[in-house]
């Protein structure tokens, strides 16, 4: 299956951290257990995945994980 274009690069791109699902049970859209099912999932990945890929950068990226600090850590 195709990725629709990212429009900065012309690239096939996923998404970010959220769904767009997962984004409307956060603004409240969605009953309230919603809400605390897609908390859970958001934790799981940060706890998971999103670490491991951070540690991956760490070692092989450095500077592309100070890109992703830049729009994490932007005060």
């Amino acid at each position: 299956m195709m990725m629709p274009p990212n429009d900065k690069s012309g690239m096939a791109t996923g998404r970010g951290l959220l769904t767009e699902y997962e984004r409307e049970c956060l603004a409240g859209e969605h009953e309230k257990q919603r809400e605390y099912e897609t908390r859970s999932r958001i934790r799981s990945r940060l706890d998971g995945p999103l670490r491991e890929d951070i540690e991956h950068l760490r070692e092989h990226d450095p500077e592309l994980l100070d890109e992703i600090r830049e729009v994490v850590c932007d005060e």
